[in-house]
């Protein structure tokens, strides 16, 4: 019998009616990137303990996993380890035969625990796992405290996604099974969780009182709302909590963490604006479910702008620039909580969902907040970063793709773009102009978040939701509009261009862009006293006009050495304190590795993005670190290599990856 390859099966049902289109289950259902049984055997719920050790840089304890039976008499239950030491097991409060099998290079170890005979589909059982982290857990960062702002205490967090929560505790670590889950943390500082403090009060003494740095405290806490694995989330560290003001007629509360050194900068930026977009939201799609939506100001190595972590969003501090320019960010993060903590991606091959949904909801967010125009000016800026994802996989195809056909053991992160964000809203967006406008489309919305939320699905489901929608409330004509979608193109097309030409309200862009184009002209002009360009040029543009400035002169050609000097100190952009803006004017010096003024500004930009100069904050975030590390190794690789080894550990181990040096040099 002939065997078709699954690119080429996906491909061919793609071009089906939408009737037929139904993922086979066996390619559908089954999580590329996880070793467990997840089918057979799966958690409920997962009662962690921990002992949170800064001198082993470690967490030793527990982890009990309430276990629902899914099938008659399972053998065993498997469980997704990375670089834990497994010490013991029980079922059902009886010590049990494990095995801990080969690592696999990106999936890890599954712990394979037997279990007793006599098990019956829907049936719950217990499993308790006792165990040790160790210093080369990928979700976990230790700091220095030379490497936090206060400079006091050292600090921990975790980042999980896609598939390292398998080194923080032995999980079914695929988001394709949702767990709650409460925990008992032990440390000398104060602890956050991604769920709902017990004990002690968040707006009380901090630490409860005691000695920060020196007693052992127990933050006990709760997440009721099923989650995916990768949403468990842990900080320790020297922390404050100011609560935001709080909407009368809202039950939940929002409030920020810091450290003290940078609490007040924090509550300030943040505190106008939190509670306010988390109740438009509401009004756009349901209530909020989890409670409590509180940020939290990481140190600088955090790889992320933000982590939508259940009931605590994590922050770079790149976000705290004083004027609230780049407050935003948080629209997207809370929108998360509907679309990827509520309606979850099946697998990595649909991760999508999360990302383009989230994106094209947080710029609908946009409009009903400010105007059509400053959607369209999102789309825009967006345009240019998924252009540059788009080139950075013309080697690697595949990764241009919505949904990604991951082979069995891949590593999802190799995939980490703008694409799944950016050509995903810019589907949903079409989708919207498609059958009609956003009167028609908002109330579809709802009921895809009413459908799905606490659920983890396919793109095949989500597809199939939407023609069944749009058929009992539109009918031929919306079925025709929706057939008229070439969903091969979107889903599995290739190259740089989408397959539709989208057009945005730019409105905001044309002044940006007629300064673009004048510096563009000026290009001719040897002597740069002569030309009329004066800070006034951007004095009354925002962050994001300036970012259209900057990314449509980059679609021009590398400019001459001396208007790239003259750029940087006209507008002080080689000396602005805010890192969107700055790594983009470096994209810009960097061009032309082989001219004068990317030699200096190379230098300048190993000094920036480790924090070596006006800043002292090193740029973790993976946005800025790893293009302007590939953008200095191409101007001079030994100093992007001198640079990087001594920083090496300021930077997050996911961070660190890819970022265009040789493994044997950095």
């Amino acid at each position: 019998m002939l065997s078709l390859s699954r690119t080429l099966v996906q491909g061919l049902l793609a071009l089906l009616p939408f009737q037929h289109l139904h993922q086979p289950s066996t390619m559908a259902d089954l999580d590329p990137t996880t070793q467990t049984n997840y089918k057979q055997v799966s958690t409920e719920n997962v009662a962690f303990e921990w002992l949170v050790d800064f001198d082993t840089k470690i967490i030793s304890g527990s982890a009990t996993h309430t276990l629902k039976i899914k099938e008659d008499e399972p053998k065993e239950v498997i469980f997704d380890t990375l670089d834990l030491d497994i010490q013991e097991a029980t079922v059902a409060g009886n010590n049990a035969t494990f095995e801990l099998k080969p690592k696999h290079e990106v999936m890890g170890s599954a712990l394979h625990i037997s279990l007793p005979s006599g098990l019956k589909e829907g049936s719950t059982t217990t499993v308790t796992i006792t165990y040790k982290t160790s210093k080369h857990s990928t979700a976990l960062q230790w700091l220095a405290k030379e490497q936090t702002q206060g400079k006091r205490f050292p600090f921990l967090f975790s980042q999980c996604q896609p598939i390292y929560a398998r080194s923080l505790a032995p999980l079914q670590d695929t988001p394709s099974n949702k767990i709650t889950y409460d925990a008992k943390v032990t440390s000398v500082l104060p602890a956050l969780l991604s769920a709902i403090r017990a004990s002690p009060p968040a707006d009380g003494p901090a630490h409860d009182g005691k000695e920060i740095g020196k007693d052992l405290v127990t933050y006990t806490y709760r997440q009721p709302v099923p989650i995916p694995s990768y949403l468990l989330a842990i900080a320790v560290g020297d922390l404050r909590y100011r609560p935001f003001p709080q909407f009368e007629d809202k039950q939940w509360k929002t409030g920020v963490w810091a450290e003290p050194e940078g609490i007040e900068q924090a509550y300030w930026e943040f505190s106008e604006d939190t509670a306010r977009f988390l109740a438009e939201e509401e009004k756009v799609v349901s209530e909020y479910r989890f409670g409590v939506y509180d940020l939290l100001v990481l140190p600088p190595s955090f790889p992320y702008g933000g982590m939508e972590n259940a009931c605590l969003t994590f922050l770079t501090p790149t976000l705290v620039t004083g004027d609230r320019a780049l407050v935003d960010v948080v629209v997207h993060e809370l929108t998360h909580s509907w679309f990827g903590n509520g309606i979850t991606h099946a697998h990595a091959s649909h991760f999508w969902l999360n990302e383009g949904w989230t994106t094209y909801m947080e710029r609908l967010l946009q409009e009903y907040l400010h105007s059509p125009a400053v959607r369209g000016f999102q789309y825009i800026i967006g345009e240019k970063a998924l252009k540059d994802s788009l080139r950075g996989y013309e080697k690697t195809p595949k990764y241009q793709r919505l949904i990604i056909d991951f082979e069995y053991g891949e590593d999802p992160d190799v995939a980490y773009s703008s694409i799944p964000y950016e050509k995903g809203a810019n589907l949903i967006l079409h989708l919207e102009r498609t059958v009609g406008g956003l009167d028609v489309f908002v109330p579809y919305i709802r009921d895809y978040v009413k459908t799905f939320s606490g659920k983890s699905i396919t793109t095949w489901e989500w597809k199939d939701h939407l023609y069944t929608w749009f058929e009992k409330n539109g009918g031929a004509e919306k079925i025709k509009a929706l057939d008229s979608v070439d969903w091969n193109a979107w889903f599995y097309g290739e190259g740089i261009d989408l397959p539709v030409k989208m057009e945005y309200d730019s409105t905001l862009a044309k002044e940006a862009y007629g300064l673009a184009g004048r510096w563009d002209a000026a290009r001719s002009v040897e002597d740069v006293g002569r030309l009329h360009f004066s800070e006034s040029d951007v004095e009354k543009m925002d962050t994001n006009q300036i970012i259209a400035f900057l990314e449509r002169l980059s679609t021009y050609s590398a400019l001459p050495s001396n208007l790239t000097t003259h750029l940087g100190t006209v507008y002080k952009l080689s000396s602005t304190p805010n890192a969107e803006i700055r790594f983009r004017f470096y994209e810009i010096a960097l061009a032309d590795p082989s001219s004068p003024a990317a030699q200096t500004f190379a230098d300048e930009a190993a000094k920036w993005v480790v924090g070596n100069d006006d800043t002292g904050i090193i740029k973790g975030r993976m946005k800025f670190c790893r293009p302007t590390f590939r953008g200095i190794a191409k101007v001079n690789k030994t100093l992007a290599i001198d640079t990087f080894k001594p920083n090496k550990s300021a930077f997050h181990p996911i961070a660190g990856q890819d970022l265009g040096l040789a493994k044997h040099d950095a």
